[in-house]
């Protein structure tokens, strides 16, 4: 920028004292396209002021002598939302970050603009890592805690930027502080992360989810021909993450060009993925270190699938309660096939579902229930 456009940095909206630097209210636009708009003594910030950024983001708190200072909102272009303590400008003190939807996705302290200390990084489905970070402020050492939804159960051990490297299974408690203890179950199995692929289901196959296997269990189902099914093992109230869904990850092209007769264990993931428990793995000895798949259908469900990132095992989707179960009653999920697929008289479903689906509607019928 030359010196006659140099004028132009700023443009102010607002009163001016003699010097004519804004003074009171006024509204500033930067020549990046960033604006602010607050309270002004002699060209400097004082009082409330937000600022509005280029690419949609805001800062909003109150100045003194120029710079930010106490409470501060920083309002990402998601909006997902930052609440801070500044400090000349800088995070510096408690704060808590909000994803787009308003959940909770970290709780902890910063110092000079970098986390410091205590921390948590929690996950939209309820699950958080915590512990002390490291100088970069990240979640890496070998005193970490995966901290289940329960707020009870945990995997403590080593982690690397958050991620699971080796962990055993641990209670959690509280000191007199508030901050939490972790007592480790001694000589207990050693969880490790291991994400599954196309071709490769994990590496232990037979060890169990620690969480999983204190709240169900595997056993005859009691709906007519569904073989086994998935029941709780203890009362749960609504929204308890249950049980978890793993397997090896396909394409949904892999799972649209096969028989039926083949997907009895797939469930989609995403856009791109399947998740799939192939045989010999639907058998619980060769396979149980998740149990999700053993869910049967119902057209009146206890449970729903829902997202869920393990520490284990990945994205992945769970198991969770839509009502109150009690302990013994088997869990169900409603599979969600497509009713009405295009030119296509009947829904996209195996056989046995159709079949299902008419004796459900006949029965609603009855009652008086139509579709």
């Amino acid at each position: 920028m030359d010196s006659d456009d140099e004028s132009l940095e700023e443009l102010v909206e607002g009163h001016l004292d003699e010097d004519d630097q804004p003074h009171g209210f006024c509204s500033v636009t930067f020549s990046s396209s960033d604006r602010f708009e607050g309270n002004f003594v002699h060209g400097e910030k004082n009082g409330r002021g937000k600022f509005y950024f280029f690419d949609g983001s805001t800062l909003e708190g109150c100045y003194l002598d120029d710079a930010l200072h106490g409470a501060g909102v920083y309002t990402y272009e998601d909006g997902a939302v930052l609440n801070g303590t500044y400090s000349d400008g800088d995070l510096d003190g408690a704060a808590q970050e909000f994803n787009s939807d308003g959940q909770l996705v970290f709780r902890g302290q910063y110092r000079d603009n970098v986390r410091t200390g205590h921390c948590w990084v929690y996950y939209p489905d309820g699950g958080c890592v915590c512990g002390e970070v490291d100088s970069a402020g990240e979640l890496t050492g070998d005193s970490l805690a995966y901290v289940y939804p329960d707020a009870h159960t945990a995997l403590y051990g080593q982690f690397v930027e958050g991620q699971l490297i080796e962990a055993r299974l641990a209670t959690v408690t509280h000191s007199q502080s508030g901050m939490p203890r972790f007592d480790i179950t001694p000589d207990g199995a050693v969880y490790s992360y291991d994400k599954s692929t196309s071709t490769c289901i994990g590496t232990h196959t037979l060890l169990p989810e620690p969480y999983e296997s204190q709240r169900v269990f595997v056993s005859d189902s009691l709906i007519k021909g569904a073989g086994q099914g998935l029941f709780a093992k203890t009362d749960a109230h609504t929204n308890t993450v249950m049980a978890f869904y793993n397997g090896v990850r396909i394409t949904h092209t892999e799972v649209d060009s096969r028989d039926w007769s083949m997907n009895g264990n797939t469930i989609s993931l995403d856009e791109d993925t399947v998740i799939d428990v192939p045989a010999p793995f639907d058998q619980t000895d060769r396979y149980c270190a998740s149990l999700a798949h053993k869910g049967n259908h119902s057209f009146t469900p206890n449970c729903k699938y829902e997202p869920y990132f393990h520490p284990r095992f990945g994205q992945l989707k769970c198991v969770k309660t839509i009502r109150a179960v009690q302990k013994g009653e088997e869990l169900t999920v409603a599979y969600g096939y497509d009713h009405t697929p295009t030119g296509q008289s009947g829904p996209e479903a195996p056989d046995w579902y159709k079949q299902a689906l008419d004796e459900h509607q006949r029965t609603n019928q009855k009652r008086g229930i139509n579709y």
